[in-house]
């Protein structure tokens, strides 16, 4: 038996690739890595943290592969990062900026997986409303884990000033575009799946 069939909703792209194959869930996998890659290279230059489309990368890539496939294609685009300059404005885990973002970056394949749950077992992509509240969820678990590393990375080189100072540095310029962010993928979502069951 096919384990998706057992899921209450399939995400999109096991709905348009039903047959279950390695040779499929690589592909989906990879693809996933490379879109993430992509979106990642838009970057607003701020510091310490730049203000990037990864995490809308992040949260299509969950959605629409599923918390398995898309927990699997982020940590890819994570391990590419050892080689390849994948990350926010051509980044690898080498760059200098990295101590103070990779609390946001190593939170990624949990947000991911956390959309992909929330589609598989409540078809959270299907609806504007339901799409919009899983993104800012999945939003949430970044801030936590990457501000919270942002507080540990700061002190260790003495810039840490209070979390009222980390909240400033790592999230709320980042608050109005990651709700511009959740909105067109809760607009994007519910369009594409009205294309796909035409």
């Amino acid at each position: 038996m096919n384990p998706t069939q057992s899921l209450p909703y399939l995400p999109l792209s096991k709905s348009l690739f039903p047959v279950r194959s390695l040779t499929r869930d690589g592909l989906l996998v990879l693809g996933g890595s490379l879109f993430l890659a992509l979106l990642s290279q838009a970057v607003i230059p701020l510091q310490p943290v730049p203000i990037t489309l990864q995490t809308l990368g992040v949260l299509l890539v969950g959605a629409a592969l599923g918390s398995r496939l898309g927990f699997l294609a982020v940590v890819a685009y994570l391990l590419e990062g050892l080689i390849l300059p994948v990350f926010a404005g051509g980044a690898t885990w080498f760059h200098p900026r990295i101590p103070f973002t990779a609390g946001y970056l190593l939170a990624f394949p949990f947000a991911a997986y956390l959309v992909g749950y929330l589609v598989e077992r409540y078809g959270a992509d299907r609806s504007v409303l339901k799409t919009f509240l899983s993104m800012l969820l999945a939003n949430l678990l970044i801030y936590a884990v990457g501000v919270t590393w942002l507080g540990f990375a700061l002190s260790g080189v003495g810039r840490y000033a209070g979390v009222w100072g980390v909240l400033q540095a790592g999230m709320f310029p980042f608050l109005v575009g990651d709700l511009l962010k959740a909105a067109l993928a809760a607009a994007l979502l519910p369009i594409a799946w009205r294309l796909v069951r035409r």
